[in-house]
């Protein structure tokens, strides 16, 4: 495992160019980065095509629906290292896509880029699984909840057990904006016992750019570290919610890292350059999810039991204003280095 380990970290200082960190980061270690590279662009990268997979999970609209939530054939692509083997398990990142579903330029890029570094990479598309539920952006976001992308992500990682070239001992769970809200979700141990298929638990959670909307009353998790990244001019991100649930999660049992890029707008890692107005934006929506599983509105106390209930706290909850997105490269370099260094601490922990 060191041994693997070792050539996990030659590969990610070999492949790149350095990169420095401003100084008024949220974590100040970033001054003398661990890995102080730029991760390949794809038009360098010698890498493995994804294979489409399919695996069995389901589609519980809330998480106290997931004892009798219908069945699901989740989907998604897997990247593996060339050299992954049976006898050389390698280890392995679960990518969930946000509320736009996979980008060409986020998701798959990050899963060539992870299985050039020698790191299996699974790209779940749960949108694709539900298409005969939803097709456009406002209704996937009325059927297709944040509970089914957690109940995929925990059938993806039962997938990976049964695959014998992934060591399923250190697998890291990674969302990116709505898909880093279920990320976050499901370091919970109420979440956790109620959708792991096989007892399994991720090794570690990363969340990027994620709105802070939903504070669950039991904060215990299962122990996994979170790493959380958001931009301080990400209008969608309330910094100070994030913090509570930070705090939330630590007295749970996590350690949990925040680190805030200056100037960073949301989806900087996508396909528009920026910045550019879209959508709704969440940040003024405040649930909190009780012991049963069911998330409150704060304002209105309404529960989110089913589609109307959910369209309706949503539409209340959610201003017109919209929010900023922009790709912005340097950013990307910055938290690439940041991921890597958290994936090196956790695989090795779970060495």
């Amino acid at each position: 495992m060191l041994q693997r380990f070792l050539i996990f970290t030659l590969a990610i200082t070999l492949v790149c160019v350095g990169v420095g960190f401003p100084a008024d980061m949220t974590r100040s270690a970033a001054a003398e980065p661990r890995f102080p590279d730029l991760w390949p662009e794809l038009s360098e990268l010698d890498g493995p095509d994804g294979q489409l997979i399919a695996f069995p999970s389901s589609s519980p609209f809330t998480l106290a629906d997931a004892g009798s939530a219908p069945p699901e054939d989740a989907v998604g692509r897997l990247f593996l290292p060339r050299d992954a083997s049976a006898q050389n398990p390698v280890p392995a990142v679960v990518l969930l896509h946000g509320a736009g579903g996979v980008i060409s330029t986020r998701e798959p890029t990050y899963a060539q880029q992870l299985a050039n570094l020698g790191v299996a990479a699974l790209v779940v598309d749960s949108f694709a699984a539900r298409r005969d539920r939803a097709a456009s952006f406002v209704e996937r976001l009325l059927e297709i909840t944040e509970v089914m992308l957690v109940a995929d992500a925990y059938a993806a990682l039962a997938y990976l057990d049964s695959r014998p070239e992934v060591d399923a001992d250190r697998v890291v769970l990674t969302g990116f904006s709505y898909g880093g809200m279920a990320s976050t979700f499901a370091l919970y141990s109420q979440v956790a016992e109620a959708l792991a298929l096989n007892g399994r638990r991720f090794a570690g959670h990363v969340a990027f750019y994620a709105p802070c909307i939903a504070r669950f009353v039991r904060t215990e998790t299962t122990g996994a570290p979170l790493l959380m990244l958001w931009g301080d001019g990400d209008a969608i991100v309330d910094p100070e919610r994030c913090a509570e649930i930070a705090e939330d999660l630590e007295g749970g049992g996590s350690s949990v890292e925040s680190i805030v890029y200056p100037g960073a707008v949301h989806q900087w890692d996508g396909r528009f350059p920026g910045p550019r107005l879209i959508g709704r934006n969440l940040a003024p929506c405040s649930f909190r999810v009780d012991e049963d599983g069911i998330a409150w509105d704060r304002s209105t106390f309404l529960p989110m039991l089913n589609r109307l209930l959910r369209q309706t706290t949503l539409g209340l909850c959610t201003d017109g204003e919209g929010y900023m997105i922009g790709r912005d490269d340097a950013v990307r370099a910055l938290s690439n280095a940041d991921l890597a260094s958290f994936l090196e601490d956790v695989f090795f922990t779970a060495d």
